[in-house]
């Protein structure tokens, strides 16, 4: 599988360990910076790439995901779900990377790499990784809503109206 990777200044020691480790494991990781510390530096150029990659793969029918790496990963993932056609999650645990692709079909995660251990992190990259959409009708539906929402602005009725 092709993983794009995307980090700020304090996920990239986490990055760069991570880009290592799933290489290992056969997959090709794709890094779409930064490539040297700045605590000065800017996540949303490089998490916005990796997201546009994970995107522009999907569609030429690549089997590829993504990973956006920061203090606490909120604001990459604000970032990547910038980005039409992804649907970032934030994961914190073993079960947040399993539900993410189980029930929303996430195809990129956010890992605040202060928060974790890099153990725990490979654990939730390998799980959500490992795991799939389950395509239950019930997500899909829900999945197709947001999509709608995303590309033409169209929501459900207001049951309140």
């Amino acid at each position: 599988m092709r993983i794009h990777i995307a980090t700020d200044h304090a996920g990239l020691e986490f990055s760069t360990q991570l880009q290592h480790h799933l290489a290992g494991q056969g997959h090709e990781v794709i890094d779409h910076g930064p490539v040297t510390y700045d605590p000065l530096d800017d996540y949303p150029a490089f998490c916005i790439r990796a997201a546009q990659a994970v995107v522009a793969d999907q569609e030429a029918g690549v089997d590829a995901l993504g990973v956006v790496f920061g203090g606490s990963g909120n604001g990459e993932q604000i970032a990547a779900n910038k980005v039409r056609g992804v649907r970032a999650a934030l994961v914190w645990s073993i079960a947040t990377a399993e539900l993410a692709r189980e029930h929303n079909d996430a195809n990129v995660i956010a890992i605040g790499a202060r928060q974790h251990t890099f153990d725990d992190v490979v654990e939730f990259i390998e799980r959500f990784i490992a795991t799939p959409f389950t395509g239950e009708e019930r997500h899909v539906r829900r999945i197709g809503q947001i999509a709608d929402f995303e590309n033409d602005g169209t929501l459900l009725p207001d049951p309140r109206a």
